[in-house]
């Protein structure tokens, strides 16, 4: 009992260690994209630190898995390192006996990942979503930072602006540079404003300006005057369904609608807890150390592991996705496949003083050689003799 409840407090210490320190990484990372995205007025600045919290709600599944896996190996292998394994085998346990303190720290997590994956990811996705479509929504002209470079979304013009008028209508002393085929193309205005078409096109209508085509130095060098001057800006969106926007949608909504993206989507929110369940369970066997090496074999394994369970997961969805395997087909091979290496490694670890375990096996044939080598030296040597 005392070593139970040790050994609790030992995965909770260690938990918090290995969360802080993967949230952190993946806090940075994000800010990292995030802040490119902002610079190239793919979202809007004061949205940037709304959209850290949402992205780090969709990521916070993974980092409680990673960190459930990675304090449970911790911990065994720091056992085995300090020898306290051996007290806890010479006290009369087994590492069978590792299983229910372990899954009383599992189970809280792999609830919080259900739920999370299943509920709280969905809604943030739509959260992001919806930030990001409300300032795709908004005029470009209340995009433009004044007094920079910038380029339009999908239209590939570069655009400076001098001034933008109080009301936010127009925009004064327009520069725009394109490169369409080769060819430069220069225009320079006093002042413009977006217009949007009946089919939702954006257009830039620039007044009193030149249009310069070409480079001086070219013989097909061109210039011109006009009073009014129409540049796309972008197209109308059209919204397309797709594996992106099944993350929004509601566990309700993915059951009610079955689809092939639908149910790939389905898949991998009902996985996630399963994985780290597993996962946690398999790290009590994976944790074994020889007490005179080190443990970095060990992390080593455990990332290939937790790499390849990921990919693995990556591949049922997507192909659940294509069509080309149905969602309860592609539910069990996984899980399954994990579970029987859970017993199996715990069945190596518990028969290790066995006869019949492989290691035993391996270690009497040597013996058996090394006695043959032997006995043929003496032979050898009695003949000469």
């Amino acid at each position: 009992m005392i070593f139970k409840r040790a050994l609790r407090r030992e995965l909770l210490s260690t938990a918090g260690a290995v969360f802080t320190t993967l949230f952190m990484i993946t806090i940075t990372f994000m800010l990292i994209r995030i802040l490119a995205q902002a610079a190239g007025g793919k979202i809007a600045s004061e949205d940037v630190l709304v959209l850290i919290g949402y992205a780090s709600l969709d990521y916070v599944p993974i980092i409680l898995i990673l960190t459930g896996f990675i304090s449970v190996l911790l911990v065994v292998t720091r056992s085995y390192q300090d020898s306290e394994m051996v007290v806890w085998f010479a006290s009369g346990l087994s590492l069978t006996d590792w299983i229910r303190p372990v899954l009383g720290f599992a189970l809280p997590i792999v609830g919080l990942v259900g739920a999370l994956s299943l509920v709280v990811s969905p809604w943030a996705n739509k959260q992001r979503e919806e930030v990001t479509s409300r300032y795709e929504k908004r005029t470009d002209i209340a995009k433009v930072a004044v007094g920079k470079f910038q380029e339009w979304s999908s239209s590939g013009h570069v655009s400076f602006v001098e001034e933008i008028s109080a009301d936010m209508k127009e925009i004064k002393n327009i520069f725009i540079n394109q490169v369409k085929d080769g060819r430069t193309t220069v225009i320079v205005a006093k002042q413009g404003k977006i217009e949007i078409d009946v089919h939702g096109d954006k257009f830039l209508v620039m007044s009193k300006g030149q249009r310069y085509d070409g480079l001086p130095t070219e013989g097909d060098f061109q210039t011109m005057q006009f009073e009014k001057y129409a540049v796309l800006v972008s197209s109308a969106n059209v919204p397309a369904a797709g594996a992106q926007s099944a993350k929004s949608l509601s566990l309700q909504s993915l059951v009610s609608d079955p689809s092939p993206i639908r149910d790939g989507e389905l898949l991998w929110r009902i996985s996630l807890p399963l994985m780290g369940l597993l996962l946690m369970l398999l790290a009590i066997p994976l944790g074994f150390v020889n007490p005179r090496v080190g443990r970095s074999a060990n992390l080593i394994v455990a990332l290939v592991v937790v790499a390849i369970n990921l990919n693995a997961l990556n591949s049922l969805q997507a192909l659940v996705v294509q069509g080309r395997l149905r969602f309860w087909q592609a539910t069990w091979p996984l899980h399954a496949t994990v579970f029987c290496l859970i017993c199996g490694y715990f069945l190596w670890r518990l028969q290790l003083n066995s006869r019949w375990h492989p290691s035993g096996i391996w270690c009497r044939l040597k013996y058996c050689i090394k006695l043959k080598s032997d006995a043929s030296t003496l032979d050898t040597t009695a003949g000469a003799l």
